[in-house]
């Protein structure tokens, strides 16, 4: 069902959520790659030279976190916990699952690049990030 009543999400609660997803994604790599993290310290140069090690691997978690919460639930659990989910720019409904991993992969196309297509965000009338208008989709409040 259409709501006619949507409001774009702040620049600023978007933020929240990502920073929330990325330390919830942060702690599932500390927490997988403990024992090989525990062989080579503990301290933070060894955490992020253990996690640049699994890189792909870490690239893949993300992106199957990003498509699937997107896809499934309109919104990933930083979205959630700030009230805001994404959804298809054209409909105004649910995203597909083509269009989440579409916005997926480019999300981590912009993250790999200093989160160059973020800035897109700024610069757009729907505040669209290069991921959003790439999958076609809108962060709206929830």
């Amino acid at each position: 069902m259409m709501d006619n009543n949507l409001e774009l999400a702040s620049n600023r609660t978007r933020l929240l959520a990502f920073v929330i997803d990325d330390f919830l994604i942060t702690g599932i790599v500390i927490i997988m790659l403990w024992d090989k993290i525990a062989i080579n310290g503990d301290d933070v140069t060894s955490i992020l030279m253990t996690m640049n090690n699994f890189l792909w691997q870490v690239f893949l978690l993300k992106f199957v976190y990003q498509t699937f919460f997107v896809w499934y639930y309109g919104a990933t659990i930083g979205k959630i916990v700030t009230k805001i989910r994404v959804i298809d720019f054209n409909s105004l409904e649910r995203v597909s699952f083509f269009a989440a991993a579409t916005r997926s992969a480019f999300r981590l196309i912009s993250e790999m690049f200093f989160y160059f297509g973020f800035l897109f965000a700024f610069f757009t009338e729907g505040k669209q990030t290069l991921h959003d208008k790439i999958g076609r989709t809108l962060v709206v409040n929830a």
